[in-house]
C-alpha cells in the first residue's frame, strides 16, 4: 500500500446528525449514512469523515463523549457503525472517524469515579485542583465563556477547557495514555482510514502562572494561552503516533493551530500526523480574543495573503488539509462573499479557488450545492452553546439584544449544522419527521441535491468536475503533487496562482469581485483553457477578458515561464 494514500484523496466530512434521517426522528442517523453512500460514491470521494457517533449526553454534539467503545442510541446501533465502514470499503471510501481525547463527559465512568473518591485512580485521570482564595485555581475563560475551572467539593476543582460537562483528561498519567492507545487501536483494527483529531494541541497543560493578563471585559484570559501547543506536547504527541496511527499507515488531520516554527514536528517527513488544518483564512472573521461578535473588517488582501502564505510555508514542510467550512464554521458564501454578490459564479468560482491549492480537500456536506446560513428567528432557535455565549457576551458588553443576535449568528456553528438539502420535499428530503432536530434552511427548494443533479451547469456538478480533474487524466499529478507558486497580477482583486510539476504547470485564475477586469499573460507561452465557469474564455491580444467572478484554469502545453 502506498505510504501517503491520502495525498490523492478528496474527503467529504458528514454531520450525521444533519445528514440523513432513516428513521423518522428528525436526527440523522448512521443507516441514513450508508443510504446514501452511492450518491457519495458518484461524486467522486475517496474518504468520508464523520463527526461523533459515540455514546454522548450531548452536551456539545456528541465531543463530550462518555463511552469510546459504543455507538450512542441516537445514532444507530455498533452494528451499524461496522456495516457503513464495510459498505463504505466496498464502494471504495474509506471512513475517518473523530478523535475526541482532550477531554471526555463528564457522565464518562472515569469522571464517575474520579469525583465519588478523590483517593482512587481515576482522579488523576483529569486535572484536579485547589482553589486560591475562595476562587478557582486561576482565571481561564473557558471555550464556551465563563470560568474553565467548576466547583467539584469544599476547594477543589476540575479544568474544562469547553463546557463543564467536558473535564479534560490528564495526559501526564502514563495509565491515561495507555486507555486512550488500546481505544485507538480497537477503532483501527475495525479498517477504519484514521481519525479528524480534535483539539490535540490543548493536551500539554502549563500551570506555572497563577493569574493571567486580563483579556475581556470579564476579567478574564482566554484558555489557549495556557494549552495551546505547550513546551513538551511533542513527547505525547511522538508516543500517540507510534503507538497507534503508524502500524496502521493512518490518515491524521489535526484540529491544531500550530505555530510555522513546529510545523516541522506535525506534518514533516516524519511527522506527528499527516496534515493540519490551517486557520489564517478559515477563522480570518474571528478576533485573537475569539470574540465572534466584534468584525474583523477583513479585505481581499488579507484574505489572499494569509491564503498564499499557508500555502508556500505548508509546502516546505509537509502536506496540508484544505477547507473553507465545516461543523464549527458559517457557510462560506456568507463568510467570503458579499451578500448580494452570492450566485452561480461567486460561488463556483470559490470552489476552484480552493480545490485547485496544494493539499487534500475537504468538502463539508451541503457546501457542494451552495447551502447557505440560516436565518433563525430567535436565539431560542439555536442549539450551539458558544452561540448563546457569544450572544451574551455581546449583550454584556453594551450591544443591544437586536444586534448582538444579529452578530452572534452571523458566525453561529449551527449555520453549518442545519439539515443536509436533498430535494424540494418536506424537511428537504433530510426526514419525514414532523420536525426536525434542528430548522431546515427555508431555501431547500431551491438549493438541493435532486435539482441540481439535472442542471449541467449547478454548482454540485461544477464540484464533480473539480473532483475529477484531481483525482483522474492528465492534470492529477500537477494538482497533487505540483508545487504551489503565486502569480502577480496587476488588478489586485484577481487571485491566480500556479501549480507547476514536472508533468506541466497549470495556472488557476480567480477575478474575485464582480465587475469585469483584464489579465495579462506573460511570456511566450502555449496555453489551452481547461475550464471556466462561464463556459467559453474570452482573450483580447495577450489579456484574458475576466467576467464578474470568473474562475478559469489554463494548461501551459509548451514554453512555460
Amino acid at each position: 500500500m502506498e505510504k501517503k494514500w491520502w495525498k490523492n484523496a478528496v474527503v467529504y466530512q458528514c454531520y450525521p446528525k444533519s445528514f440523513q434521517d432513516s428513521n423518522e426522528d428528525g436526527i440523522g442517523d448512521i443507516q441514513g449514512i450508508i443510504e446514501r453512500l452511492d450518491y457519495l460514491q458518484d461524486l467522486g470521494i475517496d474518504v468520508l469523515w464523520i463527526c461523533p457517533v459515540y455514546q454522548s449526553p450531548m452536551d456539545d454534539n456528541g465531543y463530550d463523549i462518555s463511552d469510546y467503545y459504543h455507538v450512542d442510541e441516537s445514532f444507530g446501533t455498533d452494528e451499524d457503525l461496522d456495516r457503513l465502514i464495510g459498505e463504505a470499503g466496498k464502494r471504495g471510501i474509506r471512513i475517518l472517524m473523530d478523535l475526541v481525547v482532550n477531554h471526555t463527559s463528564d457522565e464518562h465512568v472515569w469522571f464517575r469515579e474520579a469525583l465519588q473518591d478523590p483517593g482512587s485512580e481515576y482522579a488523576d485521570y483529569y486535572i484536579f485542583k485547589e482553589g486560591v482564595d475562595g476562587g478557582p485555581p486561576n482565571n481561564w475563560r473557558s471555550h464556551f465563556g465563563g470560568s474553565a475551572w467548576e466547583k467539584a467539593g469544599d476547594n477543589r476543582y476540575y479544568l474544562h477547557a469547553f463546557s463543564k460537562k467536558q473535564p479534560d483528561l490528564n495526559w501526564e498519567n502514563p495509565k491515561l495514555r495507555e486507555e486512550i492507545y488500546k481505544m485507538i487501536n480497537y477503532w483501527l483494527d475495525k479498517g477504519l482510514g484514521g481519525f479528524r483529531i480534535d483539539a490535540i494541541s490543548n493536551i500539554k497543560k502549563n500551570f506555572q502562572a497563577v493569574t493571567f493578563e486580563p483579556d475581556g471585559e470579564d476579567g478574564m484570559c482566554f484558555v489557549g494561552k495556557g494549552i495551546a501547543n505547550q513546551a513538551g506536547i511533542e513527547v505525547f504527541l511522538s508516543e500517540l503516533k507510534e503507538r497507534t496511527f503508524q502500524p496502521h499507515n493512518s490518515m491524521t488531520v489535526a484540529e491544531a493551530n500550530v505555530p510555522e516554527e513546529l510545523l516541522d514536528h506535525f506534518i514533516g517527513e516524519n511527522g506527528f500526523f499527516s496534515m493540519v488544518f490551517d486557520f489564517s483564512y478559515a477563522d480570518i472573521d474571528i478576533p485573537q480574543t475569539g470574540e465572534w461578535y466584534k468584525p474583523t473588517n477583513w479585505t481581499l488582501q488579507d484574505l489572499k495573503r494569509n491564503m498564499f502564505h499557508s500555502q508556500l510555508e505548508t509546502q516546505k514542510r509537509g502536506w496540508g488539509a484544505l477547507y473553507l467550512e465545516n461543523h464549527d464554521q458559517p457557510r462560506s458564501l456568507n463568510k467570503y462573499l458579499p451578500e448580494g454578490d452570492i450566485n452561480q459564479y461567486s460561488t463556483t468560482m470559490l470552489a476552484s479557488l480552493f480545490m485547485l491549492l496544494r493539499g487534500t480537500p475537504f468538502i463539508y456536506q451541503g457546501q457542494e450545492i451552495g447551502m447557505s446560513n440560516i436565518l433563525m428567528d430567535s436565539m431560542d432557535d439555536y442549539n450551539d452553546p458558544a452561540t448563546k455565549d457569544q450572544y451574551q457576551r455581546a449583550v454584556n458588553s453594551g450591544m443591544s439584544s437586536e444586534q448582538a443576535f444579529e452578530l452572534a449568528g452571523r458566525r453561529s456553528r449551527d449555520n453549518s449544522r442545519t439539515p443536509m438539502q436533498w430535494s424540494d420535499e418536506k424537511n428537504a428530503g433530510f426526514s419525514g419527521a414532523e420536525s426536525t432536530w434542528l430548522k431546515v434552511n427555508k431555501n431547500y427548494p431551491e438549493i438541493n441535491v435532486a435539482s441540481e443533479l439535472k442542471n449541467e451547469d449547478s454548482v454540485l456538478n461544477f464540484y464533480k468536475k473539480l473532483i475529477q480533474l484531481r483525482k483522474s487524466g492528465k492534470y492529477k499529478n500537477i494538482l497533487t503533487e505540483g508545487t504551489f507558486v503565486p502569480e502577480e497580477t496587476e488588478d489586485q482583486n484577481i487571485i491566480a496562482y500556479r501549480r507547476v510539476s514536472a508533468e506541466g504547470e497549470i495556472l488557476a485564475i480567480h477575478n474575485y469581485q464582480n465587475k469585469e477586469s483584464k489579465m495579462v499573460l506573460d511570456g511566450s507561452g502555449s496555453w489551452d483553457k481547461i475550464f471556466s465557469n462561464y463556459g467559453e474564455m474570452r482573450t483580447e491580444g495577450n489579456h484574458i477578458i475576466l467576467r464578474a467572478y470568473e474562475a478559469l484554469a489554463l494548461h501551459c502545453t509548451d514554453n512555460c515561464k
